[in-house]
This record gives C-alpha cells, sequence and structure tokens, in this order.
C-alpha cells in the first residue's frame, strides 16, 4: 500500500494518561504536516514566578502539561488555566499573541510539538498587546 498511515494507539496499563496524550499529539501533528520530517518537539520549564515574555508562534503548537500548572493570558487580556495532564492547541499568528505563566510553587513542565522548518524560531517575542501590562516577570521564552 502505497502512501503514508497514521495509526492512534491505546495506552497500555503501563503508560500514564500524559505520555498517551503525548503520543496522540505527535501522531495528530504528522497527519496535519502529511510527514515528520519537520516535526519539533521540545519540553518546556517555567520556574514558580516565571513566564514565558509576551510572544506568538508561525505556525500551531500542541503542548501537553506534564507538571505545574500553566496560566495563560490571552490578546484580550482573559486567562485560561492549563492543570497537570490537559493539553492545548496554541493557533499560529501575531493575532494570537499571549504569555504564560507559572504562579505556583512548583515548575511548569510542558512538552510541545510542531512543524518547523530547520532553523526556524519556535516563538517570536512581541511586546504587550493594547491595554494588557507588560511582562514584568523574570522572562523565559521557549
Amino acid at each position: 500500500m502505497a502512501g503514508r498511515q497514521t495509526t492512534a494507539r491505546r495506552a497500555r496499563a503501563t503508560e500514564t494518561v500524559a505520555a498517551a496524550q503525548a503520543a496522540e499529539a505527535v501522531e495528530a501533528a504528522e497527519a496535519a504536516a502529511g510527514t515528520a520530517e519537520h516535526l519539533a518537539g521540545r519540553e518546556v520549564v517555567i520556574a514558580p514566578g516565571g513566564c514565558t515574555g509576551w510572544h506568538f508562534h508561525r505556525v500551531p503548537l500542541i503542548a501537553l502539561v506534564k507538571s505545574g500548572t500553566l496560566t495563560r493570558i490571552l490578546h484580550d487580556n482573559s486567562e485560561v488555566v492549563h492543570r497537570p495532564g490537559t493539553s492545548f492547541v496554541e493557533p499560529p499568528g501575531i493575532e494570537h499573541l499571549h504569555l504564560g505563566r507559572n504562579l505556583g510553587t512548583v515548575p511548569v513542565v510542558l512538552y510541545v510539538t510542531c512543524t518547523l522548518a530547520e532553523g526556524e524560531a519556535f516563538s517570536i517575542p512581541a511586546d504587550a498587546p493594547p491595554g494588557a501590562a507588560p511582562c514584568d516577570c523574570p522572562v523565559f521564552l521557549p
């Protein structure tokens, strides 16, 4: 049979739910891209009190929160909280400017997957959107 086929896996009893979700996220990114040739994965760690700084992405990202609690502040000043074991998709473009904060006492660990060309930046720093507070925490750009 010619072509590429993506097969969904069921989690084995020894796999954690987070590991199964991460595998599904990778498979979804591969299917969306049509190839894993430019598939990029990264572990992002944000220390307690830290943040990512205001930024956006050129491609959609799929993120899984492994530990800690991530608070995302979006371009419209709304906040979304992501707890361990949850995942989210970060849309591309400057119109989806956002900031990630760790307001907790343990590190936030994210597994992030996307399709990037060789050498392409994972995120693009930007000024705070109109009406939003500038970032006042130690900055860590993923």
